[in-house]
């Protein structure tokens, strides 16, 4: 129960045990316990999804090229779909379908804009939307291109099926439940280019030509001058 839900029960239990003279008395304690009731109501309705109480009933993988990924060049193919080994009507409730890059433990050490809560909206372990839509019961695939913004890390991909709230109510992912294994890592982009680094290069070359030559102007008139 959150702090405030607490403080809100004390707060009625002394206006209950303390005596008091003035009238007001139970208009104060019906509002403080109308007030405690729409808390409890709203603490439950939107802060009561723990990542802990989904079924993992999606199956989801990722496949791309060998070695280190590169933000906003390099693809990843990813596929997801109901594990066909659950009862028909499983997915019943499931009307949307949220792909995600998350982090890796490894990349979450002494990060604590990274850190995995397990109530769903205190969680940052995946903060980059791959593709939201609606769901049917079908695998699909999607080519994703990884996007410019993403940092330098170990990542893996998850995949959540939402209801009609558009909450949360079953996952799937594409590595084990201590996230270690199928992970991959993406390097950020370091903002320089080929096109760039050729041209700098010819700038540098320019400039050293251009020294040479006002020195040898310099000399040619200090010469001329002499005679």
């Amino acid at each position: 129960m959150s702090r405030i839900s607490t403080w809100l029960i004390t707060s009625s239990i002394e206006e209950l045990i303390t005596p008091q003279k003035s009238s007001s008395m139970a208009a104060r304690v019906l509002v403080l316990a109308s007030i405690l009731i729409f808390s409890c109501f709203a603490e439950t309705c939107y802060g009561a999804i723990s990542f802990s109480s989904l079924q993992r009933t999606l199956v989801v993988t990722a496949s791309h090229r060998q070695g280190l990924l590169k933000a906003g060049e390099d693809k990843i193919t990813v596929r997801w779909g109901l594990n066909q080994s659950f009862p028909a009507g499983t997915d019943s409730s499931y009307k949307t379908i949220k792909v995600q890059l998350c982090y890796a433990p490894i990349s979450q050490v002494d990060r604590a804009w990274r850190k995995t809560e397990d109530h769903l909206n205190k969680d940052k372990t995946c903060q980059f939307k791959i593709v939201k839509k609606p769901y049917i019961n079908v695998n699909e695939t999607l080519e994703w291109t990884i996007e410019r913004d993403v940092p330098t890390a170990t990542f893996f991909i998850r995949a959540y099926a939402l209801d009609s709230d558009d909450q949360e109510v079953a996952y799937g992912q594409n590595t084990d439940a201590e996230k270690k294994t199928n992970l991959f890592e993406i390097q950020a982009i370091t903002g320089r280019h080929v096109s760039l680094d050729i041209a700098s290069v010819c700038f540098s070359a320019f400039s050293v030509v251009s020294l040479m030559g006002f020195f040898f102007m310099e000399k040619r008139k200090a010469r001329k001058s002499q005679q």
